[in-house]
């Protein structure tokens, strides 16, 4: 209705003809209509990832088309003004409503609240994993309340969740737990028939079914669908480490870190000369990290610790805070007051816009690792460094210093499997929300 009265206001000033009032009255309608066939209104997409919003595209985009063509196929003599004014704008405010409602969501799934019910069916390390997972992210809105285990092994529980059978016991869980989804993850004992029996159970109580599969930390534009002599197959696509759409990334890296650079310049002037008069150390710090295919670069930073920070570190090991090969202290002797300031928002990391428009690293990509860190890589690791690092990624917005190694490793890797031009949007889009959090910078 707003979409529809600005359009009203701008085109018409308010003096309708029958036709137009008559059209104002329907577009709202139209609009639902629209919505509901691009499947805007399937609860298996609201509230995470960007579907939700690509359905949303997917309808503007539809209805302006149809509009069209039904003005042209009985020669109606539609205002275009009024049209591109009126579908537009009605496209950007759902978009805008949708984003506060998620957010909304969020925070009330953080308090428990809007949650599927989930029992998890499979192996112990899976199980306990799947858990682990659901509660560090829970704005996915799934709740493992039960486990299913393909060996039983005469526990209660695991992870604080109840052991309720085997896997002849999944409808018996789903209905004593009120349960309205099923996950399966990747377990041997299950096979098509086991499967294609569950599901069928499931129908009955109208409970959701999901099945993980064993491909980890693969995204679904990855996979399609490929039937072949009665069989389903899984046809995996290799990840995009090369071609015109790298291209395309660098130059967008380069452009942005140029203008970033340009605007910012005041500000580091400022910083430098405060860093400077602090303790009369120099005001950039560089470092050697390691980059695209282990070859080594000098990273730029403000320098937020005191000259001889180095050479104290050695002493400090015995207390570091992170497990692996990372090395954090949340209380840091030799993090200066204002470098303090300067961590808390991320500002320190901001001289590496100059990294990036040398083309060492990139604006998104896996964190950049110290020489040291990465001589202990295993050989899976390793796949972290056939793209550039980036000055911030999945760990930047999934908890920063408070994730633990393994989780920064499996982040990395996840974005190395699955980067793409929009999901480096989505990821510089979030981590102007985590740097205003400050959560997890230390």
């Amino acid at each position: 209705m707003a979409a529809v009265l600005l359009a009203v206001q701008v085109r018409f000033d308010n003096h309708l003809t029958p036709i137009y009032a008559g059209l104002s009255i329907a577009l709202p309608a139209l609009w639902l209509m629209a919505l509901a066939l691009a499947g805007g209104y399937d609860s298996r997409f609201i509230g995470v990832g960007s579907d939700e919003f690509r359905k949303i595209m997917t309808a503007g985009v539809s209805l302006t088309a149809a509009v069209a063509i039904f003005s042209y196929a009985i020669n109606l003599d539609l205002s275009r003004g009024y049209i591109v004014i009126a579908l537009p704008s009605v496209t950007l405010l759902d978009l805008i409503a949708r984003y506060l409602l998620r957010k909304r969501l969020h925070k009330l799934r953080i308090r428990g609240a809007c949650m599927r019910r989930v029992v998890a069916v499979g192996h112990e390390p899976a199980v306990a994993d799947l858990i682990a997972e659901l509660r560090r992210e829970n704005y996915h809105g799934l709740s493992v309340v039960g486990a299913c285990l393909a060996r039983p092994n005469g526990s209660p529980e695991i992870n604080g969740v109840p052991l309720t059978g085997g896997l002849d016991d999944v409808l018996e869980s789903v209905v004593r737990l009120e349960a309205d989804t099923v996950a399966v993850l990747a377990c041997p004992e299950i096979n098509g028939i086991r499967l294609r029996e569950l599901a069928w159970q499931l129908e009955k109580t109208d409970t959701d079914l999901c099945v993980a599969p064993s491909l980890l930390d693969v995204a679904g534009p990855r996979m399609t669908i490929r039937p072949a002599a009665g069989l389903t197959l899984v046809h995996v696509d290799h990840p995009e480490l090369t071609g015109i759409r790298l291209i395309m990334k660098g130059v967008f890296d380069r452009v942005l870190a140029g203008l970033a650079l340009l605007l910012l310049s005041p500000l580091f002037i400022v910083l430098a000369i405060a860093i400077r008069r602090s303790d009369r150390g120099p005001a950039l710090f560089r470092q050697t990290r390691v980059g695209k295919d282990g070859r080594d670069f000098r990273l730029y930073k403000f320098r937020t610790m005191m000259v001889d920070a180095d050479q104290r570190k050695d002493e400090l090991l015995a207390s570091n805070d992170l497990d692996g090969v990372l090395f954090k202290l949340r209380r840091d002797p030799r993090v200066t007051r204002l470098g303090a300031l300067l961590r808390r928002w991320s500002i320190d990391e901001l001289p590496q816009l100059i990294n990036v428009l040398l083309g060492n690293m990139s604006l998104v990509g896996p964190r950049p690792a110290l020489p040291r860190e990465a001589a202990r890589y295993a050989d899976h690791v390793r796949r972290r460094l056939v793209v550039k690092p980036g000055l911030t990624g999945l760990w930047q917005v999934s908890g920063r210093s408070n994730l633990s190694w393994e989780e920064s490793v499996r982040l990395d890797l996840r974005y190395v499997e699955n980067w793409s031009f929009v999901l480096d949007l989505q990821i510089l889009w979030k981590t102007t929300w985590a740097v205003f959090r400050g959560t997890g910078a230390y």
